[in-house]
């Protein structure tokens, strides 16, 4: 109880520590994005699945576990305006000493022609950024395991370079009896180190406090979550000038169409992203997800769609496992998102079986 006690004070204090901005106040932003298609079809962001998925501990590093020993996960996304991004990753678990993997983040914004102040072309230019992931993670006892992921940032934009150091900080609650999880993760803790872009000042990262609790159900092959985003701060709405369906006070900036219990619940969802996974078998998943707060960023009043809405599906062949998800932002396109992932101890006993034989 006391190791309890110590992880949960240290998280205060690392809280107490940080400074938490969204929406264009921080640098190296392709640290949020989502690379696992199973968390891409469930909102975006997740951090109570347990299982053997090695993309989870991207996004809470307590999530790593033995059950990822020898496990490979490759995933790529298509993104907009030509930005493709990916990671690929690595584990092995060391007993008594925990589990380490291993995980390169990158981002290719592709290439540019560039120009001066008149028009005249100076050449073409790529931009990519890139983070490396190390993980560890350990139990602390038959119930909570507790998870760091160290992660050296290095960002490349034109002539304009920048050297990071970020951290994530979990811990998992897992009660396999009752098929319950729990976490709370601090992500991007950390700085800008020696050196910033040309000309410019230390910038903040994107720091975050994310919660989840997910639940499967004991009779039916369904897996309900909900991950709790930005609660370092608790007002993430603005005042949009496209919405034509509210009327805001033009000195307190305030929606004057909505009543305080409406305003206070429009504030509290943009926290939640639901997701849900139907799992008939061990072999396939298909799953959904909401993302409120995107649905109210980036829709179009007057036809609204399916933005904010995810889905996907997965399945094993043999040795690989494959997932597919997709997730509308826009009327004007969606995110696309291949994970394969693969137990290379598979290979190694098929190996050892034939020899023997």
């Amino acid at each position: 109880m006391r190791r309890v006690n110590l992880v949960f004070l240290l998280f205060i204090c690392l809280t107490t520590a940080v400074s938490g901005q969204i929406g264009g106040h921080y640098t190296y932003g392709f640290l949020n994005l989502t690379n696992s298609a199973r968390v891409a079809s469930l909102g975006g962001k997740s951090v109570a699945l347990s299982g053997d998925d090695l993309n989870l501990p991207f996004h809470n590093p307590s999530l790593l576990n033995a059950s990822m020993d020898q496990h490979m996960v490759l995933n790529y996304v298509g993104y907009f305006a030509g930005i493709k991004y990916g990671y690929a990753s690595y584990a092995k678990d060391f007993a008594r000493k925990g589990t380490v993997a291993l995980g390169m983040h990158y981002s290719n914004y592709g290439t540019f022609t560039g120009a001066n102040e008149i028009g005249e072309r100076t050449g073409d230019f790529k931009a990519a950024e890139y983070a490396l992931n190390i993980i560890y993670s350990r139990k602390i006892d038959s119930l909570i395991s507790v998870g760091l992921n160290v992660k050296p940032v290095y960002s490349n934009l034109e002539t304009y370079n920048s050297f990071g150091m970020a951290a994530d900080l979990g811990v998992t609650y897992f009660n396999p009896e009752k098929l319950f999880t729990a976490a709370l993760v601090l992500k991007n803790m950390g700085t800008q180190l020696v050196k910033y872009y040309h000309g410019a000042d230390r910038e903040n990262l994107p720091f975050e406090i994310q919660a989840g609790i997910s639940q499967k159900l004991m009779h039916a092959p369904f897996r309900f979550s909900l991950t709790l985003q930005q609660l370092q701060k608790f007002d993430l709405s603005y005042v949009s000038t496209i919405d034509n369906s509210t009327i805001f006070d033009p000195q307190s900036g305030n929606n004057i169409g909505k009543n305080k219990a409406e305003i206070f619940a429009d504030k509290l969802m943009r926290h939640a992203i639901l997701g849900m996974e139907f799992m008939p078998g061990e072999n396939f998943y298909v799953s959904l997800g909401y993302n409120y707060q995107r649905r109210q960023e980036l829709k179009i009043p007057i036809q609204t769609g399916m933005v904010g809405f995810s889905w996907g599906f997965g399945l094993k062949i043999k040795k690989y496992r494959f997932s597919y998800g997709r997730a509308t932002y826009h009327l004007a396109g969606a995110s696309n998102h291949f994970s394969l992932s693969v137990d290379l101890s598979e290979f190694y006993k098929k190996s050892q079986s034939t020899i023997t034989d």
